[in-house]
């Protein structure tokens, strides 16, 4: 029998999850809930789900580093990669310094050091 699933949500590990979560809203859109200042859930269409979680002490790993613990990010498509740099810079993300994808995309790096 194959074993059949779905992606549920992404938990993103932070120090501030309510910041963290309207910085996604801002770039994403969506509705924001929460029951605690320790988790916040992000959805939007269609069917998308981010959650954040409060973890003390949180060092994002540098980006690039082999060496550093597994990680993963998220890859979002956008129509004017340019224009969406810009607002994101804007929203309080950082440009990595590291950019393997020449034009065709950009890495940024979410107010907590997250790679996208």
């Amino acid at each position: 029998m194959t074993l059949r699933a779905r992606l549920f949500a992404a938990t993103i590990d932070c120090p501030d999850p309510v910041g963290l979560a309207r910085f996604y809203r801002t770039f994403l859109g969506g509705q924001l809930r929460s029951g605690s200042p320790d988790f916040v859930v992000l959805t939007s269409d269609p069917g998308i789900r981010l959650d954040f979680q409060r973890v003390a002490n949180r060092q994002p790993a540098p980006w690039p580093d082999p060496a550093a613990p597994g990680r993963v990010h998220l890859d979002f498509s956008v129509e004017d990669l340019g224009e969406a740099e810009r607002q994101l810079l804007e929203l309080g993300a950082t440009l990595a310094s590291y950019q393997p994808g020449g034009e065709r995309f950009r890495v940024l790096l979410d107010p907590e050091g997250h790679p996208f």
